[in-house]
């Protein structure tokens, strides 16, 4: 299935590192689970950080600094960016990162009920699959408090921008200077348990597997 074209999704500079397939929207925004969130709030711009997650068509993200501008309908710009490696060239100007990037347009709408309920369960386990099976559910005064905008993935964009550094056939090959590619990535370590926690209480078996998955990998 190919990402929509509109006049805000449209590739114009690099062109060949956009993506057109919406199995690539997907893969950026399964790599991660911090996004920034772009929008107007009373008159001025404003990105703020949040967690996210997704579904097949709905990408949920807590909205509590931005909700009263968001009430409105106006439209937002959320954006995910992984950064997969420093490409180091032979000059400065060829410099440049590997990553892969999305950004997502649309008017957020805020949930309430069953459907907030179910958002907040999307949101834990994208971030730790199983912790909402063992951790306490939200209770109804919580989830008053909570403000959660689902924002529809049907105009949406992606880049992707790999491989080594693009001066190696080109006159400053000659210069007999290293150059390639230093590869980054996120990793979960070993959990830390919370100082007040009681003896004999280990680490469930969901948790202790975050710690053996990298995190933000192509």
């Amino acid at each position: 299935m190919e990402l929509s074209r509109t006049e805000r999704t449209r590739h114009r500079r690099l062109r060949d590192q956009g993506r057109s397939d919406r199995a690539a929207l997907v893969e950026v925004l399964r790599a991660g689970f911090v996004c920034h969130l772009g929008v107007v709030v009373d008159g001025t711009p404003m990105v703020v950080p949040t967690v996210y997650g997704f579904d097949d068509d709905f990408l949920y993200f807590h909205g509590s600094v931005a909700s009263r501008s968001l009430a409105g309908g106006q439209t937002v710009c959320v954006t995910v960016t992984h950064v997969d490696g420093l490409v180091l060239a032979r000059s400065v100007f060829e410099h440049g990162v590997n990553y892969r990037s999305a950004m997502v347009y649309g008017p957020p709408r805020a949930l309430s009920g069953a459907d907030k309920l179910a958002a907040l369960r999307v949101l834990t386990e994208h971030a730790a699959p199983g912790q909402w099976d063992y951790a306490r559910r939200p209770s109804a005064k919580e989830l008053a408090a909570t403000v959660i905008f689902a924002l529809s993935l049907d105009e949406a964009s992606v880049k992707v921008a790999e491989g080594p550094p693009g001066d190696g056939d080109g006159p400053d090959a000659s210069l007999g200077l290293w150059a390639g590619v230093v590869p980054l990535e996120t990793v979960c370590r070993p959990p830390s348990p919370d100082p007040a926690l009681p003896a004999g209480i280990g680490v469930p078996a969901h948790i202790a597997a975050l710690a053996r998955t990298p995190l933000f990998t192509k």
